[in-house]
């Protein structure tokens, strides 16, 4: 009954496009044609030197056999003493606090124990000293890191650095390898 009272003028008026509506992208139908994008031809020939698009090449930056991987920057050389402090520097201007952690067995997770999902031995090592709160020279970190390394000449020796705001490890790094790794 209430259609009935209105009148013709205002129900051609609702059926009217309103300005919002005339403004509308029309809805997705579909890909444009592809002419305007370079096509590229791929090969499937395998020993042709990958590159990425540029004039430099891509290289490979870590063996797939033979090497385990431990820590951040462990696809790198080992780093000399010169290295380590430039990293132990950076750490230290970050705020974080450093720490000496060492393992006498292996130097990266392995399954020992356990064999369920998600469970690792060597995942903890033990710490060397206390952390060093309010250190401000790398010197100090790296004649700890001599002393650990005197003390267990068959131990893996790594640095992290733990933010004590946020309380979390923020960077963590193999320093020390020993003989055979």
């Amino acid at each position: 009954m209430a259609s009935s009272m209105i009148s013709a003028p205002a129900f051609t008026a609702v059926n009217r496009a309103s300005p919002a509506q005339a403004n509308m992208v029309a809805p997705f139908s579909g890909l444009k044609s592809l002419g305007g994008f370079p096509v590229t031809r791929k090969t499937n020939d395998i020993t042709s030197v990958t590159n990425n698009g540029g004039r430099v090449q891509c290289m490979q930056v870590w063996p797939p056999l033979g090497k385990k991987k431990f820590e951040t920057l462990s696809y790198l050389p080992d780093l000399n003493e010169e290295q380590l402090r430039k990293e132990v520097d950076y750490l230290l201007r970050k705020g974080w606090v450093p720490c000496l952690e060492f393992e006498v067995g292996y130097g990266f997770p392995y399954r020992e124990n356990h064999r369920s999902p998600g469970y690792y031995d060597g995942r903890y090592w033990t710490m060397w000293k206390l952390p060093m709160f309010g250190c401000t020279d790398s010197g100090q970190v790296i004649k700890e890191l001599q002393e650990a390394k005197a003390a267990y000449p068959k131990a893996f020796v790594r640095i992290i650095g733990f933010d004590n705001v946020r309380q979390v490890q923020c960077i963590s790094f193999i320093a020390y390898k020993p003989e055979g790794y």
